[in-house]
């Protein structure tokens, strides 16, 4: 997403002060700029084979699904599944997230063609703006694949179960992650996937060097010889990585994009990098390893833990640290994996770290919390619905003013941080 291309479009298609039309309007911006119905709340109708419940992460259920929106040409309707998704989202909290698969692709609400489709419940996080503000950063900055966000109001089996996120599911496809079907892998790095919480899988493993939790997402169906060449393909980035040799690392790693990617998760104090849970990177055939997409981020923004099981608490404090003051010493982060630090021991990579966040900072609020900004304006009169059906201790208006104003603070802070990170010893 380009800046000149982001002002033309909020100045032409939300504050009308210019008089071009819609078709004008899609025809100046570029594809990862969206058009005005994109910041609009659609509504989606979803009706169960006998009226049945959806109680289950792994067994579908088969429905129907109708999607109206202010665009005509989003219109949809068609046939497909639904089943339960998420981890403690789905566990702990009585507003649940779903997963649909529809029976033949489509491109719902301008996203994209594809089958799997995700409905994200967003109940802890009460401005519901966290993931779509670093969908939004994420694809500014151009971390490959990024997922979008369509807001959403979801009757299922005529019940109103209040507002979602339709996004993208992430997984190996044409229009997803676009990597080789057999030769492609994305990897997801997460303790739930992982060997430890699920032994049974035959798709995880410990990694060699830095012992994280790994799970083969693509291949889809894999054999016992091809694990293994993930593993020692997996190695041998974190062995580079350990070595902190620049040159070493930037033939099989994406160095760039892993910049982007941890200056992401420091500034929304993502403490999930620590576990770590959701983090995915994907290689295509005879290519470089590289983060992304990015997933799942209303765990940051300093997220109070003790309330857990209610959530809802954030922003307390815009002074925590996920790599520290010192992340090739751990000096005042949170404990993430080496993997994610030990490069900060070469002085190339922590110039460019510190050269790329002066370039980025510029743009978080002025771009992308624009942008994030017209999805609240959008969806302010379907929240008020949302908050009657699942009321909680918080004002969105208010928190989503919290929100902005802990970013700001917190960049400022970061500013300074990142200024002082140690030069690096090799």
């Amino acid at each position: 997403m380009k800046t000149n291309f982001l002002a033309v479009f909020i100045c032409l298609a939300i504050f009308t002060r210019c008089t071009l039309n819609d078709d004008v309007i899609e025809d100046v911006v570029p594809d990862d700029v969206p058009v005005k119905e994109s910041f609009q709340v659609a509504k989606i109708s979803i009706n169960t084979e006998n009226s049945t419940s959806v109680s289950s992460k792994d067994i579908y259920i088969n429905c129907s699904i109708a999607l109206e929106s202010d665009k005509n040409e989003w219109n949809y309707s068609g046939t497909g599944k639904i089943k339960g998704r998420g981890n403690s989202s789905w566990l702990w909290y009585p507003k649940k997230p779903f997963r649909l698969k529809l029976d033949e692709k489509d491109n719902l609400l301008g996203l994209k063609s594809a089958r799997d489709w995700v409905l994200l419940a967003d109940y802890r996080d009460p401005t519901h703006l966290m993931n779509t503000y670093v969908f939004t950063v994420g694809q500014g900055l151009g971390i490959p694949f990024p997922n979008h966000s369509r807001y959403v109001e979801v009757t299922l089996n005529n019940n109103y179960i209040g507002m979602y996120i339709l996004t993208e599911q992430v997984e190996q496809g044409e229009n997803r992650v676009a990597i080789d079907e057999t030769g492609g892998i994305l990897l997801s790095l997460d303790v739930d996937d992982g060997p430890e919480l699920s032994p049974g899988a035959n798709n995880n493993f410990w990694s060699s060097v830095y012992r994280m939790p790994v799970c083969v997402k693509s291949p889809e169906i894999i054999y016992s010889t091809q694990l293994s060449g993930i593993k020692s393909d997996f190695a041998q980035l974190e062995t580079a990585i350990k070595g902190a040799d620049y040159a070493a690392v930037a033939k099989l790693f994406d160095i760039p994009v892993f910049i982007d990617f941890l200056i992401i998760q420091e500034l929304v104090y993502n403490v999930e990098l620590s576990a770590p849970r959701s983090m995915y990177l994907h290689k295509n055939k005879g290519g470089k390893w590289t983060m992304g997409p990015l997933w799942d981020f209303d765990a940051g923004f300093d997220f109070d833990w003790g309330t857990m099981y209610t959530g809802h608490n954030y922003f307390k404090s815009y002074k925590e640290l996920i790599l520290g003051t010192s992340p090739l010493n751990h000096t005042g982060g949170n404990g993430v994996p080496f993997f994610f630090t030990d490069l900060f021991r070469n002085k190339q990579f922590v110039a460019e770290y510190k050269a790329r966040w002066l370039v980025v900072k510029e743009k978080l609020m002025t771009d992308y919390w624009d942008t994030t900004q017209l999805y609240a304006n959008g969806f302010a009169e379907a929240m008020q619905r949302d908050a009657k059906r699942w009321p909680i201790d918080k004002n969105n208006a208010a928190e989503i003013q919290k929100m902005k104003l802990w970013l700001t603070s917190r960049i400022g802070y970061l500013n300074s941080v990142i200024e002082n990170y140690p030069a690096g010893t090799k």
